[in-house]
C-alpha cells in the first residue's frame, strides 16, 4: 500500500534560538502549508495548529502557500528569520524536489531544522461518480482502452498524488494523462464536477466523499 508521510520543518538553527529566548511563543506562529486550503495536508495542519495553539497558549496561523509542485512554500521558510515563528508542515514533495527540479533555491536537508513527523496515511484511488467500470478489473481494462482520453489528476508536481499516480501508470503499464492542479481542494472539486476520471490521493481527504457515494472507489 502507498502511504503519505507529512512532517514538521522549521527554519535552521531553530533549536539554539528557541532555547536562547526567555519565552516562547511571544506572538503568534505562523504555519505554512505547500498547498490549497481544503487539501489534505491542509486539513492536517489545521488539526495540528489547534492541538499546538491549546498546549502552548498561543495563535498558531495557518498560511497558504500553493505553487511549483510545493516548493514556493519551502522557500519561503529558508528566507524566514530562524526564530520559530515560521514553521512548514511538509510532505513527500520535499524528498522528491531535486529529483523532479534542475535547480532549487533551498537545500531539503540543509537549509531546515526537521522537528518531527505528524501523520502517515494511506491512498486511494478515486473516480468520478458516472465512469462505467465496477471495480478495478473494470478499470484496467477501461483504461488500456482508453489511455489518450482517461484524465489522471494531481495536486501538483511532486506531489503524493502525482507520485502515486505515477506508480499506478507503472503498475498497469499504461499512460493516462495527467492533470496537475495547485492542491488537492481544486483537483476534487473537478473531479466532483466530472471534468477529470480519476484522483490518487489521501484518505485524509477522500474519505468523506467516499462515504458519501459522491465518487467511486
Amino acid at each position: 500500500m502507498y502511504r503519505s508521510k507529512i512532517a514538521l520543518i522549521a527554519a535552521l538553527s531553530l533549536a539554539a534560538t528557541v532555547s536562547a529566548a526567555q519565552e516562547y511563543p511571544a506572538k503568534p506562529v505562523a504555519l505554512m502549508v505547500p498547498f490549497a486550503a481544503g487539501g489534505p495536508t491542509d486539513t492536517v495542519a489545521r488539526s495540528l495548529a489547534q492541538a499546538m495553539g491549546k498546549h502552548l497558549k498561543q495563535t498558531i496561523v495557518v498560511e497558504n502557500t500553493p505553487g511549483a509542485g510545493g516548493t514556493i512554500a519551502p522557500t519561503k521558510l529558508k528566507n524566514a528569520t530562524p526564530d520559530g515563528y515560521t514553521l512548514l508542515l511538509a510532505h513527500i514533495g520535499m524528498s522528491t524536489a531535486p529529483a523532479l527540479y534542475r535547480t532549487l533555491p533551498f537545500k531539503p536537508l540543509d537549509d531546515f531544522e526537521h522537528v518531527g513527523q505528524v501523520v502517515d496515511v494511506p491512498m486511494t484511488l478515486i473516480g468520478k461518480k458516472d465512469m462505467a467500470p465496477k471495480d478495478i478489473k473494470e478499470l484496467l481494462a477501461f483504461v488500456k482502452a482508453n489511455k489518450d482520453k482517461v484524465t489522471l489528476a494531481n495536486a501538483g508536481i511532486g506531489s503524493a498524488s502525482h507520485l502515486c499516480g505515477l506508480l499506478l501508470m507503472s503498475t498497469l503499464q499504461t499512460d493516462m494523462t495527467t492533470v496537475p492542479y495547485k492542491g488537492t481542494a481544486p483537483a476534487i472539486n473537478d473531479l466532483l464536477g466530472g471534468q477529470v476520471d480519476l484522483l490518487c490521493d489521501q484518505t485524509t481527504n477522500t474519505t468523506q466523499y467516499i462515504t458519501s457515494n459522491r465518487v467511486k472507489a
